[in-house]
């Protein structure tokens, strides 16, 4: 028979282990990745691990990072200044709001 002491301490690693995985998982920004267009074909964005970019002519990768509901990108010194909005995720169709407060629609 297995002492009481070991099968507690076995379940809190577990516990523990279970916590730490969900809290450093970013489903958002799973979402997100993957290549996205315009409903209207004339910008295409792509999003993976690292770079956001955004093609509407001329493409320009930058780095990027996910703060609740909005990506920050384009750094200066230590401030973002250019922020994008998301206001609808699934994993078909994305609503995202640019820094001009102009909201587009995209599909995978």
């Amino acid at each position: 028979m297995v002492p009481k002491k070991y099968l507690l301490l076995f379940m809190h690693a577990a516990c523990a282990l279970l916590l730490i995985t969900a809290a450093c998982s970013n489903r958002a920004k799973n979402k997100l990745q993957g290549k996205w267009r315009s409903k209207d074909g004339s910008v295409k964005l792509k999003i993976t691990d690292k770079s956001f970019t955004l093609d509407d002519g001329e493409a320009i990768a930058e780095d990027y990072f996910v703060k609740g509901d909005t990506l920050f990108t384009s750094f200066q010194g230590n401030q973002p200044y250019t922020t994008f909005v998301v206001q609808k995720l699934d994993e078909h169709n994305l609503k995202l709001m640019g820094p001009d407060s102009v909201a587009v629609d995209y599909t995978r």
